[in-house]
């Protein structure tokens, strides 16, 4: 269903795109969840983990960006996965202010036992796009997500 408001086309078509967005993130979101794959951890604590597993030792500023969580939300990310064995904090040697986090080995096994089937689940929510369809969805997403506030 979409929107009810009586505004102008533009708007008409803005809010119609927005809520099938918003509706249709929710409900792969929702699917993706329900395959059980991440055990113990929130989506953003899994993020930051292979966010680490990917990309080595980040500050918690990079991951704070990265996950587009605030900075305070992030020391609670940490905090979570630190006391799970699956990350570590260390003060930059350069810059004592910043700290940066590192994958433990206990986070690297969680992520080779979870991240396959994860990207499976993944995948098998997304086969109803042909490889064509999800390339153009991946590129509006991101010019979505690039706008320039005007």
């Amino acid at each position: 269903m979409g929107t009810q408001y009586k505004g102008s086309a533009r708007e008409i078509g803005a809010l119609n795109a927005y809520i099938k967005l918003m509706r249709s993130s929710q409900s792969v979101s929702e699917r993706i969840r329900s395959h059980k794959t991440v055990t113990g951890l929130n989506s953003s604590q899994f993020g930051a983990l292979e966010a680490l597993y990917h990309l080595g030792s980040l500050p918690q500023k990079t991951i704070s960006e990265k996950l587009l969580v605030s900075k305070s939300n992030v020391v609670g990310i940490v905090d979570a996965l630190e006391k799970l064995g699956f990350v570590k904090r260390q003060q930059n040697s350069d810059d004592r202010r910043f700290t940066n986090v590192s994958i433990t080995e206990e986070g690297r096994k969680y992520m080779e036992r979870t991240l396959p089937d994860h990207v499976n689940a993944i995948a098998e929510e997304f086969s109803c796009l042909t490889a064509s369809e999800q390339e153009q969805l991946a590129k509006l997403c991101r010019k979505l997500g690039l706008k320039e506030q005007a």
